[in-house]
C-alpha cells in the first residue's frame, strides 16, 4: 500500500506539472504574438544578416523564438525584407546599410528579388557596406550590390561558376534487389533518371547545361554594373578562376579591400559620423518593420496567394501545397468583392498530377471574374507550371527554373527484395486479369505495363493540351518545348512559355492595372499566418518529427527527404525531381 501511494503521488504530480507547464508555455508563445513596436533613434544604420534561407515570408516559430529551433526553422522571409528596405530608402533615421551575406541560401531567383531591391534602396543615396568572413558564389552575387565590399584577410572569395550536382539511386535499388519500373512521356523528363541510371543522360546534360549557362550569364550581367567590370571580362575571370586568393581579388577589382571586423565597423562609425563601433545605432530589418505601420486604407485589395513547396494530395503541410488547402483559399478571393485582382507566387517543383489539375481548375474559374496572374519564384516546373499556366500573364524572373512539361510514374518490384533479403513471399488471389496490377511485390506483366503507359500518355496529351490552351499557342508548338524539357525564365520567355521577365512586384502592379485599380489598393497574403499557439499545436501534430530528423542525420537530410518524396508519391506524378541544387 504504501509503494501504491507513492506511485499515485507521483503520478498525480507528473499530471499537475505536465498541465501546469502546458499553460506556461502556452502564455509564453501567446507573449510572442504581441511584440511591442520598435523606436528607431536618429542616425540609425540598418543590419541586414542572410545566415538563414530565403523565402518569400516567414512564419511564425515559436519553437525558435524560445531559443530551440532547427538552424534553418527561422526563414527571412523576402517580402518583409523588402518592405523595410523601401520605407528605409525614404526615413530620415536610418542612413544607409551594413549588409552581411556570406552565402545565398534559398535560391537565385529569391536571391534576385533581394538584389534588385537593394539597388532600388542605393538609388536613395544611402550607403551600403557588406562585410563577410568568406563569401560563397550566391554570397558575391548579393554583396556585389554594395558601395564597399570586404572580406576578412583570413577568408576567401568563391568566383569560379556555377555547378549542378545531380543524385543517382540505380546502384543502392540494384544492391538491394528493388526494381524501379518506369513510365513517362518526354525524352527530357529526367526526374525518373536517378531511379533507372547511374549517370546523366545525354538529354538531361544537355538542359542542365543550358539552363546553368542561362542563369550564370544572367547573375554576371546583373553584377556587371556594380562592380565596374564588363560582364565578358568579369565571366572570363571566373572560367579561368582569375582570384584564387583575397590579394588577387582585390587587385581584380571584385572587392574593396580585407579587414577584420573591428577595422570594418570602425569604418562604418567613419561613415555615420561616430566616435567608435559602440556608438552605431543599429537596427535589424525585422525589429525596423516594427517601428511603422502602413496607412493604406484601400478597400480594393489584390490577394496573393503563396504556393511553396511539393504539390500533393489532401491539406498538406505548411511547407507543401495541399490541393484541399489551396483550392479553398482561391475559391475563396474569388468569391470575396473587396478582392479585384489574384496573384499566384509559385515556389514548387511540383508533384501530384492530380492535385495540380484540382489546382488548375479553380484557376481557370476564377480567371473568369477577375485578373489572375502567376508569379514565379525559384521553380515553377512541372505541377508547379501546370498550376499556373492558365493565369492572364505568367511573370518569372529570369533566373527562374521552370517548364519540365511532362509527367511519369513509378512502381517499385520490392518481390526479390523482399524474397531475397527478407525470406519473405507473397501470393494473391484476384477476380480479374488485373484485380492486382497495382503491386509492389512482383514486376508488372507486358499488359500491365501497356495500361499504365497509356495512363501516363493520356495524362501528357491533357498537360500540354491545357498548357497551349492557356499560352494560346498551338499544340504542336507547345510539344515542341515541352517533353519535360526544363528552362530558365529568360529561355521561357524567348519561347512563349512566360509572358514577363520580373518579380513579385512586377506581378501585383500587372494585376493592379488588369484589374483597373492601380492608384489605389493594397495587398494581403494568403494563407494568412498562424498566430504562435497555433504554431506550437501543428508542431505537436507532427512537423516535430522532421525537424529531430534534420538534426539527426545534418547534411545527410536532404538525400533522406527525397527518399521520403519518393515513398510518399501516388498516382501519375508532373514534377521535376529531384530539385536542381545549383551551388
Amino acid at each position: 500500500m504504501k509503494f501504491l501511494r507513492s506511485f499515485l503521488a507521483s503520478l498525480l504530480a507528473l499530471i499537475v506539472f505536465s498541465i501546469v507547464g502546458f499553460f506556461f508555455l502556452v502564455a509564453m508563445v501567446s507573449a510572442l504574438d504581441k511584440k511591442e513596436s520598435v523606436k528607431v533613434e536618429d542616425n540609425s544604420v540598418l543590419r541586414i544578416s542572410l545566415n538563414r534561407p530565403l523565402a518569400d515570408r516567414s512564419f511564425n516559430d515559436p519553437f525558435a523564438d524560445l531559443g530551440f529551433g532547427g538552424g534553418d526553422a527561422r526563414k527571412i522571409g523576402v517580402i518583409d525584407l523588402k518592405s523595410a528596405l523601401e520605407h528605409a530608402a525614404t526615413d530620415d533615421k536610418i542612413k544607409g546599410i551594413v549588409l552581411d551575406a556570406p552565402g545565398l541560401m534559398g535560391g537565385l531567383a529569391l536571391g534576385e528579388e533581394v538584389r534588385k531591391a537593394l539597388v532600388e534602396f542605393k538609388s536613395s543615396g544611402k550607403f551600403i557596406m557588406s562585410y563577410a568572413d568568406w563569401l560563397t558564389e550566391g554570397g558575391f552575387y548579393i554583396s556585389s550590390v554594395a558601395d564597399e565590399l570586404y572580406v576578412s584577410p583570413a577568408g576567401d572569395v568563391e568566383w569560379n561558376g556555377l555547378s549542378s550536382k545531380s543524385v543517382f539511386f540505380k546502384g543502392t535499388l540494384d544492391k538491394l534487389d528493388i526494381q524501379a519500373q518506369i513510365f513517362r512521356v518526354g525524352t527530357y523528363k529526367s526526374a525518373v533518371e536517378p531511379f533507372m541510371l547511374d549517370k546523366m543522360s545525354d538529354a538531361s546534360r544537355e538542359q542542365t547545361t543550358s539552363f546553368i549557362n542561362s542563369i550564370y550569364n544572367h547573375m554576371v550581367s546583373e553584377m556587371s554594373p556594380d562592380l565596374g567590370i564588363d560582364a565578358g571580362k568579369l565571366r572570363e575571370m571566373s572560367d579561368k578562376m582569375s582570384a584564387q586568393n583575397l590579394e588577387q581579388a582585390v587587385s581584380l577589382g571584385l572587392i574593396k579591400g580585407e579587414l577584420y571586423k573591428d577595422q570594418f565597423m570602425q569604418k562604418v562609425a567613419d561613415k555615420v559620423g561616430v566616435e567608435k563601433e559602440e556608438d552605431i545605432n543599429f537596427v535589424s530589418f525585422q525589429d525596423y518593420n516594427r517601428s511603422y505601420s502602413s496607412s493604406n486604407s484601400s478597400k480594393n485589395r489584390i490577394a496573393v496567394i503563396i504556393a511553396e513547396g511539393d504539390i500533393v494530395d489532401g491539406r498538406g503541410t505548411r511547407d507543401q501545397i495541399g490541393a484541399e488547402k489551396f483550392t479553398k483559399e482561391i475559391r475563396k478571393a474569388r468569391e470575396n468583392d473587396k478582392i479585384k485582382a489574384v496573384v499566384l507566387r509559385v515556389n514548387s517543383p511540383g508533384g501530384s498530377a492530380l492535385a495540380s489539375d484540382l489546382i488548375w481548375r479553380e484557376i481557370v474559374k476564377t480567371k473568369e471574374v477577375k485578373p489572375v496572374i502567376a508569379s514565379f519564384s525559384n521553380y515553377a516546373a512541372s505541377g508547379g507550371y501546370y498550376i499556373s499556366m492558365a493565369a492572364d500573364t505568367i511573370v518569372a524572373q529570369p533566373n527562374t527554373i521552370t517548364g519540365s512539361i511532362g509527367i511519369f510514374g513509378i512502381i517499385f518490384n520490392f518481390g526479390d527484395f523482399m524474397s531475397n533479403k527478407l525470406g519473405i513471399t507473397t501470393e494473391d488471389v484476384n477476380t480479374g486479369e488485373y484485380s492486382g496490377m497495382m503491386t509492389t511485390t512482383r514486376a508488372l506483366t507486358d499488359a500491365e505495363k501497356k495500361i499504365i503507359q497509356n495512363g501516363v500518355n493520356h495524362g501528357y496529351e491533357l498537360f500540354t493540351s491545357k498548357a497551349a490552351e492557356g499560352r494560346h499557342m498551338s499544340l504542336e508548338a507547345l510539344k515542341a518545348v515541352a517533353s519535360g524539357r526544363v528552362w530558365t525564365g529568360s529561355q521561357a520567355k524567348e519561347i512563349g512559355l512566360v509572358d514577363v521577365l520580373g518579380g513579385l512586384d512586377d506581378a501585383i502592379k500587372i494585376a493592379a492595372e488588369k484589374a483597373g485599380i492601380a492608384d489605389d489598393y493594397k495587398v494581403r497574403y494568403y494563407p494568412e499566418q498562424k498566430t504562435a499557439l497555433e504554431e506550437v499545436m501543428a508542431e505537436l501534430e507532427g512537423t516535430t518529427e522532421a525537424r529531430l530528423m534534420k538534426s539527426k542525420l545534418g547534411e545527410m537530410y536532404p538525400y533522406a527527404e527525397m527518399l521520403e518524396k519518393v515513398k510518399s508519391m501516388s498516382g501519375v506524378q508532373a514534377r521535376m525531381f529531384p530539385v536542381v541544387e545549383v551551388e
